[in-house]
């Protein structure tokens, strides 16, 4: 399946001088968002995962189906103010400014392994924010994955030296 064509380049998204990848038409293809869906599941079958944590709003379009594809538990990480529950949480640096997650103080607990999933890896800013908050919880990380991976940014320098995947690199 050719991902790449399922991109959309919009120039100058969010501000002047970044080129932001649309993956709304990938969504809408039901072909394209099966195949990714499916892609990452085969990517991460073995990693032994209890749990997938992603973050709002992109990474919940393929964290929350990819979970439910492999039976397990689904953990949103979502901006300050929109979980109900006591929340522990970390700022990071993004490409274009600075953002907080937040994750519920209960849904990484000692010993669960915890699959990261995103649309993007980018500067590495939201995933980083993840790990951290995962760790802070007691969780292991045993997987990321990413859809795309912009490689003339350095994201992987913000994953504490672990090993990713991506299904596709621009």
């Amino acid at each position: 399946m050719d991902l790449r064509a399922c991109i959309r380049d919009i120039p100058d998204y969010p501000k002047e001088g970044i080129v932001f990848f649309d993956i709304t038409p990938l969504l809408q293809k039901p072909e394209a968002f099966q195949y990714t869906v499916d892609a990452l599941a085969e990517r991460f079958a073995d990693c032994g995962a209890s749990k997938i944590a992603a973050a709002e709003a992109r990474g919940f379009l393929f964290g929350a189906p990819l979970a439910y594809k492999m039976g397990l538990g689904f953990v949103p990480v979502r901006k300050p103010g929109k979980l109900p529950y006591k929340t522990r949480q970390v700022s990071y640096d993004l490409e274009y400014g600075q953002d907080t997650l937040c994750m519920h103080e209960d849904a990484v607990n000692d010993g669960d392994k915890v699959l990261v999933i995103d649309d993007l890896l980018a500067t590495g800013g939201t995933v980083g924010g993840m790990l951290n908050l995962i760790t802070q919880g007691g969780g292991e990380v045993v997987g990321i994955g990413f859809v795309v991976e912009l490689g003339f940014l350095d994201g992987p320098s913000k994953l504490n030296g672990l090993p990713h995947e991506y299904l596709l690199k621009l």
